[in-house]
């Protein structure tokens, strides 16, 4: 019980804010010239119409903070603010045209604006202020709605767009573009079936955009598989005490060790067993009596140490499909074919 009661506590502290200095520098001076751009503008518009109603409207400050601050934010993109804002002040006019300047308007304009916001797609919590501010002062002149309220949205929205993308926020926020370099793309498709399913049964408004969402979720899952594939190392994967030839082996025998074997490359030692070569059918197709006379000198080998992930470019980029496994000294400890390294992902995957 005493847990419980803790945990409901907690839920009354301030999650940290995790941007930098220069982001919410970024914020304080766009939401700053956002205001003033919507007063300058509609103090001059108003004048130039010889409207005597009032050039600013408060919920617009509401409307600020979600525009220049959390740009990315469903409801703080451009048909959510300028349709929020407006249709709730229109809601809220009509209220008190039908029920007077009274409690039950104020009441009813709320309700309205969200109703009105929700079926519209222009879900914005500073409409909610606006619907209250229009019912609280009894207005039910028509124009109201369409100046100041109209014309400051827009005015806010134009601020909105210059700014957020001269600083690198774009707006209208595009969704994230999360480049899928790894990972198996049915098990990145399941995560988006599975959000559905989680955001179905949670029934709620989330203040983030799905697709979102889904990147965040993708991202982490990507950054697992790639930290799966760091802690898999060669020596987990590798055939270990591979066949080897000498180099002074008749090309013949080891064509024989070959077929034999059913391997595609053979590894060729001295007599301490250090790597001095690889040699494949191609290399003995081409003649000579010895192993020593065709085999490739110096391949390319992996260490015990290395990981997965490091492997992966080195078949993939470079066309070899066996690699020796050496270690220190070049001391031949084993073989890495491309049915091991498939084999391992298959694994990663599974276990994703």
């Amino acid at each position: 019980m005493l847990r419980l009661l803790q945990d409901w506590l907690r839920g009354f502290v301030p999650a940290p804010t995790r941007v930098d200095g220069r982001e919410r520098l970024r914020m304080v001076v766009g939401a700053a010239l956002g205001i003033a751009v919507v007063g300058l503008g509609a103090h001059a518009l108003g004048a130039w119409l010889g409207l005597s109603s009032p050039w600013l409207v408060a919920p617009l400050g509401a409307s600020a903070v979600l525009v220049f601050c959390a740009p990315s934010s469903p409801m703080a993109q451009p048909w959510p603010v300028i349709g929020g804002d407006t249709l709730s002040a229109l809601a809220a006019v009509l209220c008190v045209r039908w029920l007077g300047h009274s409690e039950l308007a104020v009441a009813v304009a709320v309700g309205a604006a969200i109703a009105v916001m929700l079926a519209l797609r222009c879900l914005h919590p500073p409409g909610g202020a606006a619907a209250l501010l229009t019912a609280l002062g009894g207005v039910g002149d028509p124009h109201f709605v369409l100046f100041p309220v109209l014309a400051d949205t827009l005015l806010l929205v134009a601020a909105g767009l210059a700014y957020n993308n001269a600083t690198g926020r774009s707006y209208p926020h595009r969704p994230i573009e999360l480049r899928r370099a790894a990972g198996d793309p049915k098990t990145l498709s399941q995560l988006g079936l599975e959000l559905d399913r989680l955001l179905a049964r949670y029934n709620q408004v989330f203040d983030i955009a799905r697709e979102d969402l889904l990147a965040l979720l993708e991202g982490t899952h990507l950054q697992s598989y790639r930290r799966r594939l760091d802690d898999i190392r060669c020596a987990d994967l590798m055939s270990p005490d591979p066949i080897a030839a000498r180099p002074d082996m008749p090309s013949g025998e080891a064509s024989a060790l070959l077929r034999r074997h059913r391997v595609k490359a053979l590894p060729v030692v001295d007599g301490e067993r250090r790597l001095v070569g690889i040699v494949t059918p191609t290399d003995l197709a081409r003649g000579g009596a010895t192993v020593g006379e065709v085999m490739t000198r110096d391949p390319r080998v992996a260490g015990e140490s290395s990981s997965l992930a490091a492997l992966i470019p080195l078949f993939a980029g470079t066309g070899h499909h066996h690699l020796p496994v050496v270690a220190p000294g070049r001391r031949l400890v084993g073989m890495m074919t491309e049915s091991n390294l498939v084999a391992a992902l298959a694994r990663v995957g599974g276990a994703s």
